[in-house]
């Protein structure tokens, strides 16, 4: 027998390995007896379980069936296949069901990152909620950028994120829900209701913007919404969280931009702060998604959506406007469930 020689058709041939669809209609048909009764079985049409067969002696460089026998049977090589095919199919079925519980196994540990604002005041209630779908829930807060670069490095199966400009295919992006940004003031300056965004841009002079750093999306939101609307501020006092930010608000030092969701995190001082809502503009709110791997959770994520937004309905969006009435309806705001 000659050598073979690199390149080849034998030889690239040789380094193939079998398609399992194919040694799945072969051992159809050698169970079946017949490719019309296979076929049948695999819903396939008595052509394509031919062709398979075909394709699967071409990829082997071996006879399977003597068709001059009818019906066709089985030549030696056919036989030590079929044997063989049918423990590895049965392995293939098995390793594929094991995948699937491993990924169901996962469910009873779920990492979660949100931005702080959500972790404070929604995060407890969709915890609550999602204790019957997980065994452990671990809950990370931090700023966006920080969550983002966890999930695409595994350390997160799921974040809760302001931001959705993410460079990333793999990555699934789902608004929960919005809300407006609304003008913080001291009691002892208290300000009329605005009849339109622009005349933030002149106020009395002599009360500064107590601004979010722009370390954090909610500062680089603000800062362009602030841009925006023509409101020009020096740059006196900034933080990265609400509470610091609030307690100068209420001590009389200056006034802010936040929203619903914040304030309530830091709801100690509303009786101290005015709560000014801003007409509705262009880049007038703070979106909320949630971001996760596609294709890997198996619903998972669409039932956190969902319950976030009933959490939102139900409580906290009823909490907030209870405590700051002068909001409008619409200042938390869900957007309509995803239909399948």
């Amino acid at each position: 027998m000659s050598p073979t020689v690199p390149g080849t058709r034998q030889s690239r041939r040789s380094r193939l390995l079998p398609d399992l669809q194919l040694l799945e209609a072969f051992v159809a048909v050698c169970d079946a007896g017949s490719m019309a009764l296979a076929a049948q079985q695999l819903g396939l049409s008595q052509s394509a379980v031919s062709q398979a067969i075909k394709t699967l002696e071409s990829e082997l460089d071996l006879q399977l069936l003597d068709r001059e026998v009818r019906p066709a049977v089985t030549t030696h090589a056919g036989r030590v296949l079929r044997e063989r095919a049918t423990r590895l199919l049965g392995q293939a079925r098995a390793m594929v069901e094991q995948v699937r519980a491993s990924a169901r196994q996962q469910h009873t540990q779920i990492h979660l990152g949100c931005v702080d604002s959500f972790a404070a005041t929604v995060g407890p209630r969709l915890i609550r909620a999602l204790s019957g779908s997980a065994q452990q829930i671990l809950m990370w807060s931090g700023l966006t950028p920080t969550l983002t670069e966890q999930l695409r490095g595994r350390e997160l199966d799921f974040a809760i994120c302001t931001d959705s400009a993410i460079d990333d295919p793999r990555i699934v992006q789902r608004l929960l829900f919005s809300e407006s940004w609304v003008a913080v003031f001291p009691k002892a300056h208290p300000v009329r209701a605005l009849a339109s965004a622009r005349e933030l841009s002149a106020l009395p002079g002599g009360l500064p913007l107590i601004r979010y750093s722009q370390r954090s999306v909610i500062g680089q939101q603000i800062e362009r919404f602030l841009r925006h609307i023509g409101v020009q501020a020096p740059r006196s006092y900034e933080f990265d969280a609400t509470d610091p930010l609030l307690s100068l608000v209420a001590s009389g030092l200056g006034w802010a931009l936040s929203t619903p969701l914040c304030l309530w995190q830091s709801r100690q001082y509303l009786e101290e702060v005015v709560v000014v809502p801003i007409p509705a503009t262009r880049l007038g709110q703070r979106h909320f998604f949630l971001l996760s791997r596609e294709d890997e959770w198996a619903g998972l994520d669409e039932h956190i959506a969902r319950i976030t937004r009933d959490v939102i309905r139900q409580d906290t969006s009823t909490a907030i406007h209870r405590s700051m009435p002068g909001l409008p309806p619409d200042a938390l705001f869900c957007p309509q469930e995803e239909t399948p």
